[in-house]
């Protein structure tokens, strides 16, 4: 293989300049001319370097001549190198046979394509074992490369222990499969190449292939096994580079193609499929390099730092509804999505291939070839298949209908088919998308007992989803643009599909009990289907997609077959999509207006029941992390107490009656010490009984009672039932304990996720907090516990100064620096009857809640409870406050001024600047 034909060449390096400087060095400075030889050749790397990173930049999306361009600049340097270490380094006039070098350029190197800080990969071959002078020679060059600074991969071997090493080792062959000649000893190199061919490759094709989709399978798996995570890998993510050259492997592996056009000639690609391959390659590599110039080293990692950075170099602007970054990324995923269609077509093509040598032979043609059928559909080697070229435009409905049947019969896809599905889902028009037997046949498929997301996701990625259904169309492939979504809006939904399905067949019983259960009794599946589909279908457009998202319901539900009724209630689902999981995390479930509120919005049990089904999906196919149990304990308070207040119509038991049973509980749980509640818990007003849970109550009691006479104590137990650990604080009552509280658990490396303040009648604080640690792990370790406790006990006792030590943590979300999130507080008076309730938005980092709790100290209110939420770099913390005489926040100057505390310890620089102070 030979490089391209590179313009200007002598602008990236001009090789007999570089050479004639080093031998008019050498000459001048003979054995001492070393130094100045590596300084030489690092400027001509620099100057190369320069010129290629200009050439990106007026030709942002040129890939291709990037990534040429850096390994002609590598081919001439090593040139270069070769010519000097044996002609005047280690110069032998009468060299033996054995003393002759090839070299090849191998991997990605050797295909001729380069990042600019990608590993150099040489082979240095030599016909037998490396003589000494062969060794000396192969050792110079490697530190002249090194001292370049190039990280280099290397090997130095024989041509029999090439061959050997090939046959044993997988990686080692495809390495060679590219090797390139680069400098050196042509006709050992092409002795190299011959036996490759002959005593590696023949024979052997099949195995290489079940290998490289073996080795494919286990990288995806490695880094999400999704096309669509937001942060991909662009050169060994799903989808990727490494997608692409492992079917160019395969293609020279099995009919030595040259170059990737060659695919075409030897049936594997049409030509409108080569032309996607090399579209998609060149946005890849243009996006690799932009990466690797930006972060100066090896980066192929997408992250959130970078990709507003690679948007604007590329030229992605701002539109209406959607970011520059959130355009470059949904175009990134569509390459993506690209690059796994034509994966499929090419491998049904080799599956062909394949099995048309393995028919050959005289007996084959008198075998008699019978197809079975399935309505229209043919079944080829047992997967659906289509009859003619034209299959589709004869009937466009069948473009639905084959993922119908495929769910329905349990069946693959025949690629072939596949292929001409994306061929021909532009046939989908406004005639088709109103076809009754069209929307049957989707409703069936959405609302299967099968495989529903499998069989979803094959449609998505045939294109005919989208076309079928234009407003899902609009969000495939778009990202956005946070940390706390992982996949893109059309990734997330497939997969709450998916996960409604296994719920309502028993297998998520374990993680989702209550929704397991709740699901069996909700009366309408199909609305419930058609909600978690449109939930989200609104996103990147102007306004609230919760809103908007109803407002296509409304539209689309007639069309899909739904009644009026069913159509109002799936509008009514993805307008209040985000209802309960806002009430749940982000207000007191302990309050009775909070449930009250929740209620009248909700007022039906059906309603009640689907909202939390949708809820629980929506979370858990936002990424891995993201559930966990202490989500699952607040919506599943939220919606056992509403379901009550529904049943009983606002007429719960009184509040003497309610405390009552609550005593009685905890007393089961005591048992021999239940004499506490009538001793200490008579120091306990009746808001805390209302407020807590029995068995924290029961823990409470017992601390209380092991600490009378003591001016400080602090219990930390892991609280499974939460997923967090519990840490109760005793102490006399002041203002400011509930911050210093929170800024030691913040230095011991907790992250509060809850927490209810209480003063007992004498004066005691009895404050409950639940903590995890930043990202949302457990802290139950012997060694954090204690940690937890001197830390709390330090900050009370003013052993440490807070702000300062809080201020130098790092953030446990490093890249969260990426993102602009503007703060904002909201006052609502109307959520209580007994407090007012103060909403922080903000970009979440370190301590934040502990410095918005001395702000409210700061402004003379007193925190009863907090509530913290995260989504992703954006931290959302309410709390539950009064004034020191109990009253609620009333006047608009007093509000102002409570907001302009919270806006400062909320903003960096400004939260920064006071921490120093």
């Amino acid at each position: 293989m030979t490089l391209p034909r590179i313009a200007s060449q002598r602008a990236i390096v001009d090789r007999r300049a570089l050479a004639d400087a080093i031998a008019a060095l050498a000459a001048e400075q003979g054995d001492k001319a070393r130094p100045a030889v590596v300084e030489l050749l690092r400027e001509a790397l620099a100057r190369g370097r320069d010129e290629l990173a200009r050439r990106l930049e007026a030709k942002p999306s040129a890939g291709h001549e990037c990534a040429q361009g850096q390994a002609f600049l590598v081919d001439q340097l090593v040139r270069v190198i070769h010519d000097h270490v044996v002609g005047r380094v280690y110069r032998a006039s009468n060299r033996s046979t054995g003393e002759r070098i090839a070299i090849l350029a191998v991997g990605g190197y050797g295909r001729g394509e380069m990042a600019p800080h990608s590993d150099v990969d040489i082979a240095f071959v030599t016909p037998i074992k490396p003589t000494a002078w062969c060794e000396q020679v192969i050792e110079a060059m490697l530190y002249f490369l090194w001292d370049l600074g190039l990280k280099v991969g290397h090997s130095s071997r024989s041509l029999d222990d090439l061959v050997r090493m090939a046959k044993s080792d997988l990686t080692i062959r495809t390495a060679l499969l590219e090797g390139r000649y680069v400098w050196g000893d042509q006709p050992l190199y092409e002795e190299a190449s011959r036996r490759f061919w002959d005593e590696v490759a023949a024979g052997t094709e099949r195995q290489f292939v079940a290998e490289k989709l073996a080795e494919r399978n286990e990288r995806h798996k490695r880094l999400g096994d999704s096309r669509y995570v937001v942060e991909p890998n662009v050169k060994e993510g799903k989808g990727g580079l490494r997608d692409l050259h492992t079917l160019y492997w395969i293609g020279k592996y099995i009919h030595k193609v040259r170059d990737p056009s060659e695919l075409v000639d030897v049936g594997l690609l049409t030509a409108s499929e080569y032309r996607q391959f090399r579209r998609a390659e060149n946005f890849f590599w243009a996006v690799r390099c932009h990466l690797h110039m930006l972060t100066r080293r090896a980066e192929d990692r997408l992250t959130f730092d970078l990709q507003r950075e690679v948007a604007m170099r590329m030229n992605f602007a701002d539109r209406p509804g959607k970011s520059a970054v959130e355009r470059f990324m949904q175009f990134f995923f569509l390459q993506a999505k690209q690059v796994g269609a034509l994966t499929g077509v090419f491998l049904a093509q080799l599956d062909e291939q394949f099995a048309k040598k393995a028919r050959t032979g005289f007996l084959a043609r008198f075998k008699p070839r019978r197809t079975r059928k399935i309505g229209a559909f043919p079944l080829v080697a047992d997967k659906l298949g289509v009859a003619g070229n034209d299959f589709f435009a004869q009937d466009p409905v069948r473009l639905v209908e084959l993922f119908a049947l495929a769910d329905r019969e349990n069946l693959e896809i025949h690629p072939e088919a596949m292929r001409l599905a994306s061929r021909d889902a532009a046939l989908i028009d406004g005639a088709v998308r109103k076809d009754p037997r069209a929307n049957a046949l989707f409703m069936e498929l959405l609302t299967s007992r099968h495989d529903p997301e499998t069989v979803l996701r094959w449609m998505n990625e045939a294109g005919v989803f989208g076309r079928f259904v234009p407003d899902f169309g609009r969000v495939v492939a778009q990202m956005q643009f946070d940390m706390y979504h992982h996949y893109t809006v059309d990734e997330h939904t497939i997969r709450a599909i998916g996960l409604l399905a296994r719920i309502e067949k028993g297998e998520e019983k374990e993680q989702h009990p209550l929704a397991s259960e709740v699901i069996a009794k909700v009366s309408s599946r199909r609305v419930l289907y058609v909600a978690t589909l449109l939930h989200d279908i609104a996103k990147g457009r102007r306004g609230d997609h919760s809103v908007l998202g109803a407002e296509v319901a409304m539209k689309l539900c007639p069309r899909l077959g739904l009644s009026p009724a069913e159509t109002e209630l799936v509008a009514w689902l993805v307008r209040q999509h985000l209802l309960m999981s806002a009430t749940a995390f982000k207000r007191d479930l302990a309050d009775y207006k909070t449930i009250a509120d929740f209620v009248n919005v909700v007022q039906s049990v059906e309603r009640l029941r689907l909202l939390l089904v949708l809820t629980i999906v929506d979370i858990r196919a936002v990424g891995p992390g993201i559930w966990n149990s202490w989500k699952r304990q607040l919506l599943g308070d939220l919606f056992l107490s509403s379901e009550e207040m529904l049943r009983l119509g606002h007429k719960q038991h009184g509040r003497a009656e309610r405390i009552a049973a609550k005593k009685k509980a905890v007393a089961a749980l005591l048992k021999e010490r239940d004499a506490l509640i009538g001793t200490v818990g008579r120091q306990l007003g009746d808001a805390y009984w209302i407020a807590e849970p029995e068995d924290i109550i029961a823990l409470n009691l017992q601390q209380m009672d092991a600490g009378l006479g003591e001016p400080l104590t602090v219990e930390a137990h892991w609280y499974a039932a939460r997923g967090a650990t519990l840490v109760t604080v005793l102490a006399a009552d002041h203002p400011g304990l509930f911050y210093r509280i929170a800024g030691g658990i913040h230095l011991a490396g907790g992250n509060i996720i809850d927490a209810r303040i209480h003063t007992a009648r004498n004066g005691t604080a009895v404050d409950n907090f639940l903590v995890q640690d930043p990202l949302g792990r457990p802290l139950n370790e012997p060694a954090q516990i204690a940690r937890l406790k001197t830390a709390i006990a330090d900050a009370l006792a003013n052993r440490v100064k807070l702000l300062p030590q809080l201020a130098a943590r790092p953030s446990a979300r490093a890249r969260a620096d990426a993102f602009e999130v503007q703060p904002i507080v909201i006052f609502d008076n109307k959520a209580s009857n007994r407090f007012t309730v103060i909403e922080v938005g903000a970009l979440d980092r370190p301590a934040l809640l502990s410095r918005l709790a001395r702000a409210l100290f700061e402004a003379r209110l007193i925190v009863h409870s907090a509530h913290i939420a995260t989504y992703g770099e954006r931290a959302v913390d309410t709390f539950y406050v009064t004034d020191l005489l109990g009253e609620k926040l009333e006047g608009e100057t007093r509000v102002r001024s409570v907001e302009k505390r919270l806006l400062e310890a909320a903003t960096e620089e400004k939260g920064r600047k006071a921490a120093a102070a």
